[in-house]
């Protein structure tokens, strides 16, 4: 295990990953006189664009990472699917904050969801699925609808299968082209809210607010914070955020995505996933907040002090989603609106291609 530097500005932090993430961790770095550089196998991949040093090849290219390793100071990452073996690899070479471990669990539904219930905090009902028999029992047990979803790889819907009754087997199982995966009971939430918090090296968690976030075709929409829950609902997410955190023994920012549910009369928190990195509905600290949640991740993997951001107002941030990045001059010309271009190339339907805040007057919208 290598020892964790302290950095100090002209220091760089390597950064695996190249999209929108990565390239907004970079240009939070820069305000503090941090370089990065960037890893990243596509030639496109949109962080480049704001990094003095970049390498451009495959995450199992050991002479490549081996090279990226040698001319940074410590490592980071900017979205979870990064091979656990390429993690794995770089910390012989270079401390790689968060700690690999954590990707072991996030990576795969299955451990994840163990995790959190392990911790005595409350999911969907969930269960195994490695056969279209395991899936018809689990059906059974767990009772109609529900959702059926890959265990790796899957994000803004992609992996998954609806099921609204137990004839549905065959067809969600061929769906998501019978990999393993969990079933997850369908669950009737009231909202979707995130709480995006960051741990420090001495264990000090920092969370923001919590935000409530509407999607559309399963990718983010709509995040407006504060989220319209009571102020105790509010406190027990910011205290399922760090409990998590503590656990894994985190370092850097994370997100934690909850349903709000009615049980027994009363409102309860599930959670539904654990993102070990930035998030995009965490987007709208960059303006709204006295300090963003990259710069909270660029503080942290540096061994820097958390900042205790304020938030400015009552924001919302709207996602930039295909070709809706061509409206840019309307919301340029719009007084107050803060407008972020992501420089991807092709506005494909569902890519995430820039995203809109605003800070508003907290007396409402």
């Amino acid at each position: 295990m290598n020892k964790l530097p302290v950095l100090k500005p002209g220091d760089t932090i390597g950064i695996l990953g190249g999209g929108q993430l990565g390239r907004m961790l970079a240009l939070a770095a820069a305000e503090f006189g941090l370089n990065c550089h960037i890893y990243a196998p596509e030639e496109d991949s949109c962080a480049f664009q704001v990094v003095r040093d970049k390498t451009c090849a495959e995450y199992d290219d050991e002479a490549a990472l081996e090279r990226f390793a040698a001319a940074v100071n410590v490592v980071t990452y900017e979205f979870e699917n990064i091979p656990a073996a390429t993690a794995g690899f770089l910390q012989f070479h270079k401390p790689v904050l968060p700690n690999p471990n954590t990707l072991a669990i996030v990576q795969d539904r299955l451990p994840e969801k163990e995790f959190v219930t392990g911790l005595g905090i409350g999911t969907a009902p969930f269960a195994k699925v490695d056969s279209l028999a395991e899936l018809k029992a689990a059906i059974v047990r767990l009772d109609a609808p529900a959702v059926l979803k890959t265990r790796r790889l899957g994000y803004d819907g992609k992996g998954q299968a609806k099921i609204a009754k137990p004839e549905d087997a065959e067809t969600a199982w061929q769906a998501i082209r019978e990999k393993s995966a969990i079933l997850e009971k369908f669950v009737p939430f009231e909202q979707e809210i995130s709480v995006v918090a960051a741990r420090g090296r001495d264990g000090e968690v920092v969370a923001y607010d919590a935000i409530e976030n509407v999607h559309w075709q399963h990718i983010l929409h709509r995040s407006t914070v504060p989220a319209q829950i009571p102020e105790t609902l509010t406190a027990e997410a910011v205290a399922i955020a760090a409990r998590i955190a503590d656990a894994l023994g985190y370092i850097g920012t994370l997100a934690v995505e909850m349903f709000v549910v009615q049980a027994d009369g009363k409102r309860r928190l599930l959670v539904n996933e654990i993102a070990p990195r930035v998030h995009n509905s965490g987007h709208w600290t960059i303006d709204g907040a006295t300090a963003s949640q990259f710069e909270q991740h660029i503080r942290a993997v540096a061994g820097w002090p958390l900042a205790r951001p304020r938030r400015l107002g009552r924001v919302e941030m709207i996602n930039l989603i295909g070709r809706e990045v061509n409206d840019w001059p309307k919301y340029l010309a719009e007084p107050g609106a803060c407008v972020h271009i992501y420089g991807k190339g092709d506005a494909r339907p569902g890519r995430k291609m820039g995203h809109v805040t605003r800070v508003l007057p907290e007396t409402g919208f």
